[in-house]
Protein backbone atom coordinates (compact mmCIF):
# COMPACT_ATOMS: atom_id res chain seq x y z
CA UNK A 1 0.00 0.00 0.00
CA UNK A 2 2.91 2.15 -0.49
CA UNK A 3 2.89 3.75 3.24
CA UNK A 4 6.00 4.93 5.14
CA UNK A 5 6.98 2.01 7.58
CA UNK A 6 8.08 4.49 10.19
CA UNK A 7 4.46 5.99 10.35
CA UNK A 8 3.08 2.64 10.77
CA UNK A 9 2.54 2.08 14.81
CA UNK A 10 2.68 -1.65 13.85
CA UNK A 11 6.03 -1.58 12.27
CA UNK A 12 9.87 -2.19 13.89
CA UNK A 13 11.10 1.06 12.55
CA UNK A 14 8.25 3.12 13.76
CA UNK A 15 8.86 1.05 17.58
CA UNK A 16 12.69 1.87 17.39
CA UNK A 17 11.57 5.98 16.54
CA UNK A 18 9.31 6.73 19.15
CA UNK A 19 11.59 4.99 21.72
CA UNK A 20 9.42 1.75 22.33
CA UNK A 21 11.83 -0.93 22.50
CA UNK A 22 15.24 -1.27 23.28
CA UNK A 23 17.22 -0.60 20.23
CA UNK A 24 20.55 0.76 21.45
CA UNK A 25 21.58 -2.28 24.18
CA UNK A 26 24.89 -4.20 24.20
CA UNK A 27 22.96 -7.29 25.02
CA UNK A 28 21.48 -7.86 20.93
CA UNK A 29 24.94 -7.94 20.18
CA UNK A 30 25.76 -11.25 21.63
CA UNK A 31 22.86 -13.08 19.15
CA UNK A 32 24.56 -11.17 15.90
CA UNK A 33 24.93 -13.44 13.25
CA UNK A 34 28.31 -14.90 12.76
CA UNK A 35 29.21 -16.21 9.37
CA UNK A 36 32.46 -17.93 9.98
CA UNK A 37 31.82 -21.40 12.21
CA UNK A 38 33.64 -22.23 15.28
CA UNK A 39 35.81 -25.45 16.19
CA UNK A 40 34.36 -27.15 18.68
CA UNK A 41 35.92 -26.87 22.47
CA UNK A 42 34.11 -28.26 25.42
CA UNK A 43 34.87 -25.50 27.69
CA UNK A 44 33.45 -22.43 25.19
CA UNK A 45 29.99 -24.61 24.78
CA UNK A 46 30.16 -24.46 28.43
CA UNK A 47 31.19 -20.94 29.15
CA UNK A 48 28.68 -19.94 26.33
CA UNK A 49 25.40 -21.96 27.71
CA UNK A 50 26.35 -20.23 31.73
CA UNK A 51 26.86 -16.64 30.19
CA UNK A 52 23.38 -17.35 27.89
CA UNK A 53 21.69 -17.41 31.15
CA UNK A 54 23.34 -14.28 32.29
CA UNK A 55 22.91 -12.30 29.69
CA UNK A 56 19.34 -13.11 29.34
CA UNK A 57 18.93 -11.83 33.28
CA UNK A 58 20.57 -9.04 32.22
CA UNK A 59 18.36 -8.23 29.23
CA UNK A 60 14.85 -8.70 30.68
CA UNK A 61 16.23 -6.29 33.37
CA UNK A 62 16.79 -3.72 31.28
CA UNK A 63 13.58 -4.11 29.44
CA UNK A 64 11.85 -4.13 32.43
CA UNK A 65 13.59 -0.50 33.54
CA UNK A 66 13.02 0.72 29.98
CA UNK A 67 9.41 -0.17 30.37
CA UNK A 68 9.59 2.03 34.01
CA UNK A 69 11.48 4.83 32.67
CA UNK A 70 8.55 5.04 29.67
CA UNK A 71 5.62 4.46 31.90
CA UNK A 72 6.91 7.44 34.32
CA UNK A 73 6.03 10.30 32.33
CA UNK A 74 2.01 9.45 32.52
CA UNK A 75 2.09 8.67 36.04
CA UNK A 76 2.24 12.70 36.70
CA UNK A 77 -1.01 13.17 34.37
CA UNK A 78 -2.56 10.28 36.06
CA UNK A 79 -1.97 12.05 39.78
CA UNK A 80 -3.46 15.59 38.38
CA UNK A 81 -6.72 14.02 36.83
CA UNK A 82 -6.81 11.33 40.32
CA UNK A 83 -6.76 14.93 42.51
CA UNK A 84 -9.35 16.76 39.92
CA UNK A 85 -11.30 13.59 40.46
CA UNK A 86 -10.81 13.39 44.49
CA UNK A 87 -12.11 17.65 44.15
CA UNK A 88 -15.19 16.52 42.20
CA UNK A 89 -16.14 13.54 44.49
CA UNK A 90 -14.90 14.97 47.96
CA UNK A 91 -18.34 14.49 49.12
CA UNK A 92 -18.29 11.21 48.51
CA UNK A 93 -15.54 10.34 50.89
CA UNK A 94 -16.32 13.12 53.59
CA UNK A 95 -19.33 13.94 55.01
CA UNK A 96 -20.63 17.71 54.11
CA UNK A 97 -21.22 18.81 57.29
CA UNK A 98 -17.70 17.78 58.51
CA UNK A 99 -16.25 19.77 55.20
CA UNK A 100 -18.35 22.92 56.98
CA UNK A 101 -17.26 22.84 59.66
CA UNK A 102 -12.84 22.48 59.07
CA UNK A 103 -12.18 23.45 55.75
CA UNK A 104 -8.43 21.81 56.39
CA UNK A 105 -10.07 18.61 54.82
CA UNK A 106 -10.83 19.92 51.45
CA UNK A 107 -8.43 20.24 48.91
CA UNK A 108 -6.75 23.49 48.12
CA UNK A 109 -7.97 24.69 44.42
CA UNK A 110 -6.03 24.98 41.34
CA UNK A 111 -6.67 27.87 39.59
CA UNK A 112 -5.70 28.02 35.68
CA UNK A 113 -4.91 31.32 34.87
CA UNK A 114 -6.74 32.63 31.76
CA UNK A 115 -5.94 35.51 29.45
CA UNK A 116 -8.07 38.60 28.59
CA UNK A 117 -7.92 37.85 25.11
CA UNK A 118 -10.07 34.67 25.41
CA UNK A 119 -12.39 36.28 28.08
CA UNK A 120 -13.19 39.23 25.23
CA UNK A 121 -13.95 36.58 22.43
CA UNK A 122 -16.24 35.39 24.50
CA UNK A 123 -18.40 37.89 25.20
CA UNK A 124 -22.38 38.20 23.63
CA UNK A 125 -22.78 39.59 20.57
CA UNK A 126 -24.92 42.48 20.58
CA UNK A 127 -28.13 42.83 18.69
Amino acid sequence: MKRNPRKVKWTKAYRRLHGKDMTQDSTFEFERKRNRPERYDRNLAENTLKAIKKIDKIRSDRASDHIKNRLKTGKVQRQKEARKQLELGIHLVKAPLALAQDSSLCLPKIKDNVSQAQTEENQPMEE
